[in-house]
């Protein structure tokens, strides 16, 4: 089906429908936002002398829902420039603009006979072959679908988007019975590549996958804390980072949510239920319907499981007693076989050695975990014919690391069936057949290739892969890996192109990494056409080894960490100079050292979710590796050869950036900061990232690319902006807004971007102005100060001010 969606209508303006609106207008695809015309006019509205027929009022809804999306936090725009792209109106004047939308999405409120009316006025206004859609949360779309025509039931489906529809990445997709295939593939395709969405297709079940398990997983949690007596605090530290779910863990998780929603999410699955025991796990528990009862909802009332209180010393955060219906200080948890977890890094690790712990902590992880892993593995095919689409939608959806089925193996399935029955369980058929087959897993990996097991056929059946997907662990299992140390590997991406890799611990830049870029540099002289810098850890790089530089300069070795920056310096300057070109593909945390990186290659193709910056200034530090100069060199960039500008402003630009230590909070904001160059470019889906930043680097080849040379025509402010800067610190000093500390920093950063103190329009070269990098960052090294800021980063993970 050859359809291209350019315009959506948004029908509902609450929290989701706003916000899916922003999210499109993220991916550069207008839309119109409508909601209902007010009941009756306002006591505002009378002071502002509006009528019924004022378009302010009769739209007042949808200009409210912008508003809230434009006030969200997080922020659910990349940019506010981007709510240019939303047109508000009204249900009841503006139902034609549907004529021009090729997508119709609804997102009111989450009952049937509302959402079913509105869409018998939506088939009168929409142009045939338009798809259209709910956001329900669990009402069966067939029941949605009726008394329309054929033809608007098979372009109709669910599209169950997770908030905020920014930042989470499951997009279920819900086919009516006529649903037309193509209209399901289709829609498939433009929520990955256009919103970078990861699509799962779930069946027309109560709540669909994610929901339906997350519901039970936290209705199970419940009863389990009041079973055996755990409060608050410890089923928090236990189902959070501890066995693979976000830090919000369960109950925290449920304030976020509210917890009205939850109950209504409970009930509206226990309806659908046919099963007497299934619909028992979602009887909502007294306790929570007390908490409904008294309003304390969670986040939006200020109090639920948790309540924030105002006190001398600051806020504090209460936990509730559930059985006292009372708030009191949170109590520290330590159980021995949780506390020996903290360093475990891989998941699976950690959950074995919770699950099998015969501690508290141990009981309650294996029997949260033993009936949820039996609850999803006894839904399928029910809710979604194959293993995969459940792992991704909890992975996706939850933010859970390893999906139903992968715990599974990850707990050994034989072990974990073999205790489950001798604790009286049945095991579901899926799991019987697996068992009976002769095999022990749900997945199993061969030669970078991945297989599941199908209940259908009871066999192994392999993960198709995507050509625009790269995976970089598969690429290793088929010995692509050209060269590798403990903290970088160069991979060879096929069609000429080679990726290096960066695998250190959070991805810091160390001597690891220096020596493999150099070593990626030579070997693809040789052997490549280009070069893409690249990595599918949590984030692409937070920095350099602090711990390392800490270490070095208590011990005032400051000829070894000249020597660190050198090298760093030099490794920057091959990339930027390189013969072939090379492309950064960053994504999530690019820091530091990871962002000095970027702006030495040729093009950037970032992730939208990209938040890059030189934070330095917050360890009392300033960027060694190029950073500053290049944010320089990017700040004058547009300023055409022969035209004489007053540069004070540019450098203004450059100091700002790097003294306040700005980083941005997506790539479109990122090209506002100067970090991305408006011609680099950013995809939606990073699933699709280095196979974007792999093209991009053979299309360069393709236009016969030229290396950069090694400017040394750099013009630089000298004295004026040292002196311009001066001023400011002064007057920042004097008020108390910065320490005798931050204004050392600032003095030596403006000395490095003015280029020393010279006069002004002196002409300078890119070495000149590393060689300053290098001197002021060993000077700061050596101050106490900077160590304080260093230590309390690594003990807190967050700056120091002095």
């Amino acid at each position: 089906m050859a359809v291209r969606i350019k315009r959506v209508a948004v029908l509902g303006a609450g929290v989701m429908g706003s916000a899916i609106a922003a999210h499109l207008a993220n991916a550069g695809i207008p839309s119109f936002l409508l909601d209902i015309v007010p009941l009756e006019l306002s006591e505002e509205d009378r002071r502002k002398g509006l009528t019924r027929e004022s378009p302010s009022f009769r739209n007042r809804l949808a200009a409210r829902g912008l508003e809230t999306a434009l006030k969200a936090s997080p922020p659910g725009f990349f940019s506010p420039k981007e709510a240019s792209l939303i047109t508000i109106g009204n249900i009841e004047d503006h139902l034609g603009w549907l004529a021009q939308a090729d997508w119709i999405v609804e997102a009111v409120a989450e009952r049937p006979e509302i959402k079913q009316a509105l869409f018998a006025k939506v088939e009168v206004n929409r142009k045939p072959g338009s798809f259209v859609s709910s956001n329900t949360s669990g009402i069966p779309i067939l029941a949605l679908a009726e008394g329309r025509s054929q033809e608007f039931r098979q372009h109709f489906l669910g599209t169950h988007f997770f908030n905020p529809p920014r930042y989470m990445k499951l997009l279920e997709l819900i086919p009516g019975p006529e649903t037309l295939p193509e209209v399901m593939q289709a829609m498939a395709e433009f929520g990955e590549r256009a919103l970078g969405k990861g699509i799962v297709f779930a069946k027309d079940t109560p709540n669909f996958i994610a929901n339906r398990i997350g519901t039970f997983g936290l209705f199970t949690v419940m009863r389990i804390m009041i079973e055996g007596d755990y409060s608050v605090e410890e089923v928090d530290r236990l189902t959070g980072p501890a066995i693979g779910r976000p830090k919000t863990a369960t109950l925290r998780t449920a304030d976020l949510v509210g917890l009205d929603t939850v109950a209504h999410i409970a009930s509206n699955i226990a309806q659908g239920l046919s099963d007497d025991a299934e619909r028992s796990a979602y009887a909502v528990p007294p306790f929570l319907q007390e908490l409904v009862k008294r309003g304390w909802l969670g986040e939006k009332a200020g109090q639920g499981f948790y309540k924030r209180v105002k006190g001398s010393e600051g806020s504090e955060i209460l936990a509730l007693d559930y059985k006292a219906m009372e708030y009191r200080p949170q109590r520290k948890v330590s159980i021995p076989s949780l506390d020996a977890t903290q360093g475990i890094e891989d998941a699976a690790e950690r959950l074995r050695a919770l699950a099998y712990a015969d501690d508290r902590a141990g009981r309650f992880v294996w029997h949260a975990l033993r009936d949820t892993l039996l609850y999803a593995a006894h839904r399928v095919p029910e809710i979604a014919d194959d293993i995969v689409s459940v792992d991704r939608a909890m992975k996706w959806g939850f933010g859970w690391e390893l999906g139903p089925f992968e715990i599974w193996d990850a707990l050994g399935v034989e072990r974990t069936s073999k205790r489950m029955e001798q604790e009286g369980k049945t095991l579901p058929p899926l799991v019987t057949k697996l068992l009976g087959s002769g095999d022990a897993s749900f997945y199993r990996e061969e030669a970078g290739r991945l297989y599941s097991f199908d209940l259908a056929t009871s066999k192994k059946v392999e993960i198709q892969e995507r050509p625009e997907i790269i995976l970089l662990p598969a690429l290793h299992e088929r010995e692509r890996v050209v060269a590798r140390n403990a903290g970088a590997s160069l991979v060879d991406l096929g069609d000429g192109v080679a990726c290096l890799e960066f695998h250190s611990k959070s991805n810091a830049i160390g001597p690891d990494i220096v020596q493999m870029t150099r070593t990626s540099l030579e070997l693809c002289a040789e052997r490549f056409d280009a070069l893409v810098i690249g990595n599918q850890g949590k984030h692409f790089c937070v920095g350099a080894n602090l711990m390392a530089l800490l270490f070095e300069a208590q011990d005032e070795n400051w000829d070894e960490i000249d020597l660190m920056v050198r090298a760093f310096q030099h490794a920057s300057m091959g990339i930027k100079l390189f013969e072939k070109p090379v492309v950064a593909a960053p994504f999530a945390m690019t820091l530091g050292g990871g962002c000095e990186v970027c702006l030495h290659t040729a093009k950037i193709r970032a992730a939208a979710e990209t938040y890059i910056g030189l934070p330095e200034v917050g360890v009392g530090l300033i960027p060694a590796g190029g950073g500053c100069k290049e944010m320089l060199l990017r700040s004058m960039e547009g300023i055409p050869a022969e035209v004489e500008v007053d540069l004070l402003p540019f450098f203004r630009h450059a100091f700002e950036t790097i003294a306040f230590g700005k980083v941005s909070t997506s790539a479109k904001d990122a090209q506002r900061l100067g970090y991305l160059r408006p011609t680099d470019r950013f995809v939606m889906n990073q699933d699709r990232l280095l196979y974007e930043a792999k093209q991009t680097a053979l299309a360069m080849v393709a236009d016969g690319y030229a290396a950069a040379r090694p400017k040394d025509d750099i013009t630089v402010l000298g004295e004026r902006a040292i002196a311009a800067v001066e001023t400011q610190l002064y007057n920042m000093k004097s008020g108390g807004y910065i320490s005798d500390h931050d204004e050392l920093i600032a003095r030596k950063l403006a000395s490095i971007l003015a280029g020393g103190r010279v006069t002004p329009g002196t002409m300078v070269t890119e070495q000149y102005l590393l060689d300053l990098e290098r001197e002021a960052f060993l000077s700061l090294c050596g101050e106490r100060k900077s160590q304080e800021r260093m230590q309390h980063m690594l003990a807190t993970g967050k700056p120091l001010r002095n």
